[in-house]
């Protein structure tokens, strides 16, 4: 999301080189078709031009999912923060909408949530048409150039009373004042219904700060969480606090997660989270090992929607990282989200873990589909040659057989390699001998914009059963892979000089099978 200020500044002077890409790009590329840039992604939502960072404002209401993010509409670069705006009625097709919060003389417009006020408890609406909340934080930028900096962050709230088409910043703002630290945002508001009122968690330097109120108006400090816990490598932002029923039980435990920048497992920003109870004034958790939502480079600031019918838990995140998001190819637009991801909850021993896997409206964009069965697999196995659709975005499914894995003849590496006929690929694999998950985008890029790009980034997973099952999502410039019954998740960009289109298995040092696999075609989400 933020960074520190002589980062945000240093973004701004971007904007020259980053012209001169798009510029390039534009030409090469043929941009005038709609959506259809280098580098653009087909099925992840992107604004229609320049700048984007953290989702924000997600609420679902009257048949429709509002998505607010941080935008900059003038430059592809960092700027001053509006919320962008778009709706969706199925989480894949998206509709963009007007701006819909803009700075004033109080700040930028930070991060932070929605919510439908149904009661009309801020007194904003009508018992007959209740209002849209959204709360924000206000960044001063005057008082952070001037030093003030216990003086820079505060929350304020907009509403709206015609289902998120406009809104009104409310008069009374800011409704939580700075409480003296240099920062203090990104408030993300649920309803704790047992103790009927409104919790608002606030990433607070290192910590997460709760407050309550009974009407989102007037907010009263509860609690933090935080100190000694977890990674404290850089600065916690864009908090998210809800509850999950445990996979296979009738338990449920309330989930923290807090992004943090840096400090990843791959470098760089990343999401960690805490699963314990909360009982209206505290959260409290027994978790001692950190926890990471997603491993690979490219997955921050992801919080979820509210209000999401049949009490679904959805996220969303953005998908890049601070520490190249301003010097990457610059073209059209800036900044992409992640596919949708239903969350879940499974207890292994006494370890609570949370799931993710793209949500099922992911089907709505289903095309052609190809099929394998029992395909033994020594050296390398091309596939696209079998797949008219292979330079398209696509869902990836296989299941290999690993049984036999301490057997001799099992191969020490085993997986998937997308490549070009330029010699660029990336991979995605199981070291057997090692035990770890990686994905490798060391030569994922046609041009080196970020000495901090090209890397390996692994999850060290000790793989046990029969069968491994691997679903990847991939687009033109990013793949998800899902692994571990969805306990293991690696998102990670590349800026290939072309296209993808070669699809290769692979099996190191031996042989494997791959009992099923299909890899189906996603459709545009714009066209």
């Amino acid at each position: 999301m933020k960074t520190t200020y002589v980062y945000l500044l240093s973004m701004l002077f971007l904007t020259t080189a980053c012209l001169q890409t798009k510029s390039k790009d534009n030409e090469e590329s043929g941009a005038g078709n709609k959506f259809q840039e280098k580098f653009r992604p087909q099925v992840h939502f992107t604004p229609q031009k320049h700048w984007m960072n953290d989702p924000n404002g997600m609420v679902y209401y009257k048949g429709e999912y509002h998505l607010f993010y941080q935008h900059y509409p003038e430059k592809s670069v960092w700027g001053p923060m509006h919320w962008g705006h778009a709706i969706s009625t199925d989480l894949v097709h998206w509709e963009h909408m007007p701006i819909a919060i803009y700075p004033d003389s109080l700040g930028y417009i930070f991060s932070g949530s929605a919510v439908a006020d149904h009661n009309n408890t801020s007194g904003l609406g009508t018992k007959e048409n209740p209002p849209l909340v959204a709360f924000f934080t206000y960044h001063d930028m005057k008082a952070e150039k001037e030093g003030r900096f216990t003086e820079i962050e505060s929350q304020a709230i907009a509403y709206s009373l015609d289902k998120g088409r406009t809104w009104t910043k409310y008069k009374g703002n800011p409704v939580v004042k700075n409480p003296g630290i240099r920062d203090f945002r990104d408030p993300k508001v649920i309803w704790h219904n047992d103790s009927k009122q409104w919790i608002m968690s606030i990433a607070s330097g290192q910590v997460i700060k709760f407050y309550s109120s009974p009407n989102c108006l007037d907010w009263t400090y509860l609690s933090e969480f935080g100190e000694g816990r977890g990674e404290h490598g850089g600065v916690w932002e864009c908090p998210d606090l809800f509850p999950l029923q445990v996979k296979g039980s009738n338990e449920t435990k309330w989930v923290l997660i807090v992004n943090i920048n840096p400090g990843g497992p791959a470098g760089g920003s990343a999401t960690q989270y805490f699963v314990g109870d909360f009982n209206g004034k505290e959260f409290i958790s027994a978790q001692s090992k950190t926890q990471w939502m997603d491993y690979g480079k490219d997955n921050y600031a992801g919080v979820t929607w509210s209000n999401a019918p049949e009490s679904r838990r959805i996220l969303i995140g953005w998908m890049n990282n601070w520490e190249y998001a301003g010097e990457k190819p610059c073209i059209e637009w800036s900044g992409a989200a992640t596919f949708p991801r239903e969350l879940g909850l499974v207890k292994e021993l006494d370890t609570y873990l949370l799931t993710s896997e793209p949500v099922k409206e992911i089907e709505k964009l289903y095309g052609e589909k190809v099929e394998f069965i029992n395909q033994d697999i020594k050296g390398i196995m091309t596939i696209s040659d079998r797949i008219p659709f292979a330079k398209s975005p696509v869902d990836i499914r296989l299941r290999f057989d690993i049984a036999d894995k301490t057997k001799m003849g099992f191969p020490s590496k085993y997986g998937i390699t997308l490549k070009n006929s330029r010699g660029e690929y990336i991979t995605v694999g199981y070291d057997n001998v090692d035990s770890f998950f990686y994905v490798d985008r060391t030569n994922a890029v046609g041009e080196v914009f970020s000495e901090k790009f090209a890397l390996t980034h692994i999850v060290p997973f000790i793989a046990n059963g029969n069968y491994a099952d691997w679903r990847i999502v991939v687009d033109k410039t990013s793949l998800e892979f899902f692994a571990a019954d969805n306990k293991v998740v690696i998102t990670d960009l590349y800026y290939p000089t072309e296209d993808f289109d070669i699809i290769e298995i692979f099996a190191e040092n031996g042989q494997i099978r791959l009992g099923e696999a299909s890899i189906t075609e996603l459709k545009s989400i714009w066209k």
